[in-house]
C-alpha cells in the first residue's frame, strides 16, 4: 500500500453489522545471519544498546547488560516486508520507460538500486536481504509481512506472475538463510486481482503453502491454504507462539469480504488459538500485513474497515496479558502504536515496519528510504527490549552504485526509554504530544526512514499522528481528535 492520493486508503466497506459504537557478549557460535569476524561492537548502558544515532554501524550490535539478563543473551529477529518486486525495473534514456511501476510518470533520478517513482529492481531487495545475512547479528527467525509484487495496473499482472514474483522472493531468502526459520504473511498485492483475498482455498494460497513448506508445520500449512493465515510454534523458542493472520480479508477494497462479519471464520479461529495459549502459558506475537488502527497520515480513515477493526482490538486487548507485541507493515511508513485496554491502561505495542520499496506516487513529495530491522526480546518471558531500524540511503547508493545499509536509529536509544513495552511507548507517546516536542521532529523524520530531515509536521499533521499512535478504537480515535478540536479547527 501507499499513501495519501492512492485508491487503497479508502476504508469504508461495508459489514454485515455496524461498527461497534461509531462503527553481555554476544553467545558463542555462528547463527543464521552471522559472520564469522563481526565488528567490534560497544558496550551498552544498561537496559539499552550502545549504539548512536547514524552512526553508519552495520552490524550495531545490541547488548544489554549482564546483570538485567544475569548472563542471559537477548533473543534477536529480523522484520521485513513490502519488497514490492519490479521486475520491468531497468536503466534508459526514456525515463517514462523505467519501470511498469510509475505508470507512464517519469522516473526522477533512475540507478542500480532503484528510483523513487518505481517498485524496487531485484538488486535492491538483494542488498537488503545480504546486509542482514552478513550484518553479524545471531538471531533465533525473521517474520515476513508481506507484498512482493509491484504496484501496476490490475491487467499487467496475473496470478501466475504474482505467483512467481512471491517464488521468486521466497527462493532467493530460502537460498541466503538455508537454516532460519521464516514466518511470512500474506499482503494485499500477493494476490491477483490485488486486494481480493478471499475466504476459501484458492491457486495463490495452495501456491505459498508449497512455498512456505520448509519453514511451516502441518498444520500451519493446512490453514494457509484455507485461508490464508496460520499459527506455529518457533522452534527454538518453545514457549512463544506466531500468530499470522489474514487481515487482507478486512481491507476496504477487498470485495470478496463484503457484508461478512467474520471472513474465513478467521476472527473465531484467532480467539480458540489465544485461548489454548493462554491455558498453555505461550506467549504470542502477532504478525500481520495491514494493520489495525488509524492511518497516522489521514483523518478518521482506518487502515482496515471499522467493524472488524473494533472485532480484532476487543481480540487483542481480551488477551493482551499473552501478546507480547504486534508487527506490520503495509503503509510503507515507520510508525509505532499503544493500545490502551477501555480503562485507558496501556496494555499492547504495536510496530509498523517501514517498506523496502522507495516507490511514492506523482501526487505525493515525500516517500521513505528503503528500510529493514531487528527486534531484540527477552528469552525468559519473550517482552520486547528493543528495536534498531537500518536503512539505505537510496540517493548515495545509486551515485556510489554500491548498497551501504546502516543504523539509522535504535529505539531505546533515541528516544531514552527503558524498553518497548506499552507502558514505555506510552509515555513517550505522550511526550510526542508537548508543543515543539523534539522527539516529535524526531520520530516524523523516521516516519519516512530520514528521506528527508528537514519535514515537518505541525498542526493537522501532527494531530493525526498523535492521534493515531495512542488511539486504535473508535471512540477513543474519536475522542482524541474532539480534544484537539478545541484548540484547532479540524
Amino acid at each position: 500500500m501507499r499513501e495519501a492520493g492512492h485508491s487503497e486508503l479508502g476504508q469504508r466497506g461495508a459489514c454485515a453489522e455496524g461498527p461497534e459504537p461509531g462503527g553481555c557478549a554476544p553467545a558463542a557460535g555462528r547463527g543464521e545471519g552471522e559472520v564469522t569476524e563481526s565488528p567490534e561492537r560497544p558496550l551498552g548502558s544498561a537496559g539499552r544498546s550502545g549504539l548512536a544515532d547514524n552512526s553508519g554501524g552495520a552490524a550495531g550490535a545490541l547488548l544489554l547488560s549482564c546483570s538485567a539478563f544475569h548472563f542471559m543473551s537477548p533473543g534477536q529477529f529480523w522484520h521485513v516486508t513490502d519488497f514490492h518486486l519490479d521486475p520491468t525495473y531497468h536503466i534508459t534514456d526514456d525515463h517514462t520507460k523505467v519501470c511498469a511501476s510509475s505508470k507512464g510518470a517519469k522516473a526522477s533520478d533512475p540507478g542500480p538500486f532503484g528510483d523513487v517513482m518505481c517498485d524496487s529492481p531485484y538488486r535492491l531487495i538483494f542488498s537488503a536481504l545480504d546486509f542482514i545475512k552478513n550484518s553479524g547479528q545471531k538471531v533465533s527467525f525473521m517474520i515476513w509481512t508481506g507484498d512482493s509484487p509491484p504496484h501496476v495496473p490490475v491487467l499487467e499482472l496475473s496470478t501466475d506472475k504474482v505467483i512467481n514474483v512471491i517464488a521468486n522472493l521466497t527462493t532467493t531468502i530460502q537460498r541466503l538463510f538455508p537454516n532460519l526459520q521464516v514466518f511470512p504473511a500474506l499482503g494485499n498485492h500477493d494476490y491477483w486481482p490485488q486486494d481480493q483475498l478471499p475466504v476459501v482455498t484458492s491457486k495463490v494460497y495452495n501456491a505459498v503453502a508449497n512455498l512456505w513448506k520448509p519453514w511451516l508445520t502441518e498444520e500451519a500449512i493446512t490453514t494457509l491454504r484455507k485461508g490464508g493465515f496460520y499459527t506455529q510454534k518457533v522452534s527454538n523458542n518453545p514457549k512463544l507462539r506466531i500468530i499470522s493472520l489474514n487481515t487482507n480479508l478486512y481491507y476496504g477494497p477487498n470485495s470478496m469480504t463484503l457484508n461478512q462479519t467474520d471472513p474465513a471464520n478467521q476472527f473465531e479461529w484467532l480467539e480458540n488459538t489465544l485461548n489454548l495459549s493462554q491455558q498453555n502459558k505461550e506467549k504470542v506475537y502477532i504478525i500481520a500485513h495491514v494493520p489495525v488502527g488509524y492511518l497516522p497520515f489521514a483523518k478518521g480513515i482506518p487502515a482496515m474497515r471499522k467493524c472488524h477493526n473494533e472485532k480484532l482490538i476487543d481480540i487483542f486487548r481480551k488477551y493482551s496479558d499473552i501478546i507480547a507485541g504486534q508487527f506490520y507493515g503495509h503503509t510503507h511508513r515507520d510508525s509505532i502504536m499503544v493500545l490502551s485496554d477501555k480503562k485507558g491502561k496501556p496494555v499492547n505495542s504495536l510496530f509498523v515496519a517501514p517498506a523496502v520499496t522507495p516507490v511514492r506516487s506523482v501526487l505525493e513529495r515525500l516517500t521513505n528510504n528503503p528500510g529493514v530491522r531487528l527486534f531484540q526480546y527477552d528469552p525468559r518471558d519473550y517482552k520486547l527490549l528493543d528495536m534498531v531500524q537500518y536503512y539505505l540511503n537510496l540517493t548515495d547508493a545509486n551515485i556510489k552504485g554500491e548498497s551501504n545499509w546502516k543504523l539509522e536509529y535504535n529505539l531505546t536509544q533515541a528516544y531514552d526509554i527503558e524498553d518497548l513495552q506499552p507502558k514505555s511507548l506510552y509515555k513517550l507517546a505522550k511526550q510526542f504530544a508537548i508543543q515543539e516536542s523534539e522527539q516529535f521532529i524526531k520520530y516524523y523524520k523516521y516516519f519516512f526512514v530520514s528521506y528527508d530531515s528537514s519535514v515537518i509536521c505541525q498542526g493537522k499533521c501532527k494531530i493525526f499522528q498523535i492521534c493515531a499512535i495512542m488511539n486504535l478504537d473508535v471512540i477513543s480515535y474519536t475522542d482524541c481528535l474532539r480534544q484537539y478540536h478545541m484548540k484547532h479547527s479540524l
